[in-house]
Formats: structure tokens, C-alpha cells, sequence
């Protein structure tokens, strides 16, 4: 039995990147945004200015991606601000893993500038792996015209982690048998999966680097740190856990997140998040025919400490509102204000196509009218884009009446798909700014 050969694939910069490579040869600038200092940043109203990217030169400023773009200008008053272009980022993913298609049957995306290219027989197909790696990012800088890191070993976790041993433009390998030298001298913090939090529950036991959780007594971290003690303990070992990267198929849910800009203490903003991410899982769920029996929010505070909550439907829905109370009897559940939060998330899980509904004797809400406003609402932002309706609750608010960016990017691509025209750049402009109001005195 030939053995197994995992690529990683992870686009440098890929955002700036892809922008760079959009002004040159689209809009026709001749200044490359990858060699000055420059950054990606986000949507100044929704997420107060957010660094999502930044260029090598912008790096040696000390500029972090998630800081605010003010802090950023202060630490370089020259700096080169662009917005992101989630429509363009998702064609270059496209087209990053159409390359890779041509030589593997399982790409498995991870992210949208993240890849696995899983190999059976590799020595058969194309020799040596770091040969042929060097080929293959030559192939995808030459043709795409942006630079890839390429990390080699025998299953995901490890090509995962090869990868981000050195960057940029680098092929790196990190076998079975290079763990030990390769892996167990860094930081326990390199490790994937550990967190601020793991990283300093470690750390209070005396555990700084990788190898020194690998040669850690598994009952002591276990006692310690439970299930994810276990966990990492076998990630510094090279060894996955089940259904660790598992793909992601038709029925698996669908979910969004949002990091905020600045610590949440409020309970009304923190509704007001949760409302725009359940507004655009609502609109995944219907755009996608699916509809869900069971909810989970996600939280986590200033401190990185993660929780979790979940909560199974009486009948499954694909209706925003319904969602969104879902979400905020979990909110309240997982969260009593006390500890200020800086990320939030609503995943629908286990999805059906059922069509029937349980109802209630003392329900009072007509689920069948707001299925009808819901699509009708969906309708209208397909054709005219998303910011041409939104609930009242968001007019005088600095949160986006649909958060998540990329997966914002990717349903445009889907509204805008094949057999359907895109809207020019003038007729969105005009879109966006004539906002349709179909909720009423400020309620969702």
C-alpha cells in the first residue's frame, strides 16, 4: 500500500495580495501594493477600521493584523490604506485550486487562501515531493502572480504546520521523523490549536516549548486541562484526532463569526451582532434549501476564554427571526455581561430539506409570513445588493446589517452566477445608497 503525501497550501499575504495583483492589472496602478508599506482594511463603519492584511514592509512598523487602522497609522504615517475586495479574493481562491485540481483528485479547501492537496502514490505520479512542490509554486506564481507557501508531510496537521515554520515563498518539509528536530524547540504558542489561553494554562505548569508538552505527563495535562489537554498533547506529537479536518459536505451547517474592534460589555450591541450574523446564516440556509434543527452560539472574551451553547429546535427553520431568538436564549445563557466579549458566532446545525413545522397551540407568530418576508428580502438583495434592505434596528448603528465578509463575498458570487447579469459598479453604487425598510418601529 502506497503511502500517503499531504501539500499544504497557504497564499502569502493573501489579501494584500490579491489586491495588489487587482489595482496593477484591472484598474491599471503601477504601484505595487506588496512593496511599500500598506495594508488591507476593513469596513470602517462595521468593524471600525480593522487591519485584515499587510505587506511585508508594513510588517517592520510593527503593524498586527486586527489592530485599528488609527494604531496602525501611528506607527507608520505614510501607510497605504485599501479596502478589501471579497468578490476578487474569492475568484483568486478559485483559481489557486483549479491548479490544483490538475494534479490531484482531493483538494480540500481549509480557508479561502488555505488548501490540502492529498496524494496517493505520490512517488509514482511525480517523484520527488519537494521537487515537484518547487514546480508547482513556480507554476502558481508565474501564472497567478502571487507567491505560496508549500508545507510537505504524511497527513494535514503536520503539512498544516510545516508550512508556518518559515514564510514567505518557502517549501517545507515536516515528516514523522523531523518532528522532534523541527517542531518540539518552538514555542508551545506555535502550536496549532493553542490559543492565549492554552498557551498560558502551559505555561503555569512549566510548559514552554512543543517538545516539552510531547514529553509532559499525559494524565498531569489531561488533569489539568481536560479534553483539550489530550488534544494538544497529541497535536505536538504529530498525531490528528478524528474528523479533525474534516471536510465539509452538504449537510455539516453553515455559520458566521465576527471579531469586533473593541471589547463588548453592552447586551443590546451584543443582540445587535448577533442579529447580523443570524441574518446571514438565515440567508445561507434558504439560499442553499436547507433549514435548521439545531443552533449554537459561540462567544469569546477579552481574556480568549471560549464558550460554547446549543439548542435543538422544536422544528426546523430557516427563518432569521427565529434564529435570533435561539441566539439570544443561549447568549444569555453562556454569557452574564460581566466579562467584556471581542468575538461572537452562530453556526445551524444539523439541516434537513423537511418542509413540515410543530405548532404550538400558544404560538402567536405566523412563521409563514415571515418565511414569505424572509425570501422576499432575499429576492431584493440578489438583485440589487445586499445593502439595499435592512431591518430598522440597524440605521443608527456602527453594526452591519449583515456581518461575515468573505462568506458575504461568496454568496454575491452565487446570486451572481451563471446565466445572471453583474451589476455594474454605478448601479450598485445607486443601490446602496437607496436602503428599503421593511421592519417596523425599530424591531427586528
Amino acid at each position: 500500500m502506497s503511502k500517503k503525501t499531504v501539500f499544504h497550501i497557504d497564499v502569502n499575504s493573501a489579501f494584500l495580495s490579491w489586491s495588489a495583483i487587482y489595482r496593477m492589472e484591472v484598474l491599471g496602478e503601477e504601484l505595487d501594493l506588496r512593496t511599500v508599506p500598506s495594508i488591507v482594511g476593513g469596513d470602517q463603519q462595521s468593524r471600525h477600521g480593522i487591519v485584515l492584511a499587510k505587506s511585508t514592509p508594513a510588517k517592520k512598523y510593527g503593524i498586527q493584523t486586527a489592530e485599528t487602522i488609527q494604531s496602525a497609522k501611528r506607527k507608520c504615517p505614510n501607510l497605504i490604506v485599501v479596502p478589501a475586495n471579497y468578490e476578487v479574493y474569492v475568484q483568486q481562491s478559485r483559481r489557486l485550486n483549479e491548479i490544483l485540481k490538475k494534479y490531484c483528485d482531493r483538494v480540500i479547501p481549509y480557508s479561502i487562501d488555505e488548501s490540502w492537496a492529498e496524494f496517493e502514490g505520490f512517488e509514482h505520479l511525480y517523484g520527488d515531493p519537494v521537487e515537484f512542490a518547487q514546480k508547482l509554486k513556480k507554476e502558481i506564481r508565474e501564472t497567478l502572480g502571487f507567491t505560496v507557501n508549500i508545507g510537505i508531510s504524511t497527513n494535514k496537521l503536520l503539512a498544516k504546520m510545516a508550512g508556518d515554520l518559515k514564510k514567505p515563498d518557502m517549501v517545507i518539509t515536516l515528516f514523522p521523523d523531523e518532528i522532534e528536530k523541527k517542531l518540539w524547540p518552538l514555542p508551545v504558542g506555535r502550536l496549532l490549536f493553542v490559543g492565549k489561553a492554552a498557551e498560558q494554562k502551559l505555561k503555569s505548569l512549566g510548559i514552554y516549548t512543543i517538545g516539552e508538552l510531547a514529553n509532559a505527563d499525559l494524565s498531569m495535562i489531561r488533569a489539568h486541562m481536560k479534553k483539550q489537554g489530550e488534544a494538544i498533547w497529541n497535536y505536538a506529537w504529530g498525531r490528528e484526532s478524528e474528523g479533525m479536518f474534516e471536510e465539509q459536505g452538504e449537510n455539516k451547517g453553515c455559520g458566521n463569526s465576527i471579531t469586533t474592534a473593541e471589547d463588548v460589555t453592552d447586551k443590546n450591541l451584543a443582540r445587535q451582532i448577533l442579529l447580523s450574523l443570524c441574518e446571514t446564516v438565515g440567508m445561507r440556509l434558504r439560499a442553499e434549501g436547507h433549514k435548521t434543527s439545531c443552533v449554537c452560539v459561540g462567544i469569546r472574551t477579552s481574556s480568549f476564554e471560549n464558550s460554547t451553547r446549543q439548542m435543538q429546535l422544536d422544528s426546523a427553520t430557516d427563518v432569521t427571526e427565529e434564529i435570533f431568538e435561539t441566539a439570544c436564549r443561549l447568549l444569555d445563557r453562556v454569557w452574564d455581561g460581566r466579562k467584556p466579549l471581542r468575538l461572537f458566532s452562530v453556526s445551524a446545525v444539523r439541516l434537513t430539506h423537511d418542509e413540515y413545522r410543530q405548532y404550538s397551540l400558544f404560538e402567536q407568530k405566523d412563521y409563514e409570513k415571515l418565511e414569505k418576508c424572509n425570501k422576499a428580502m432575499d429576492s431584493i438583495r440578489a438583485r440589487f445588493g445586499e445593502g439595499a434592505v435592512m431591518r430598522a434596528s440597524f440605521l443608527k448603528t456602527s453594526v452591519s446589517p449583515t456581518s461575515g465578509g468573505l462568506n458575504k463575498a461568496k454568496r454575491q458570487v452565487r446570486q451572481t452566477g451563471a446565466g445572471k447579469r453583474e451589476q455594474t459598479s454605478e448601479e450598485k453604487k445607486e443601490n446602496l445608497q437607496r436602503p428599503i425598510d421593511i421592519s417596523k418601529q425599530g424591531k427586528i
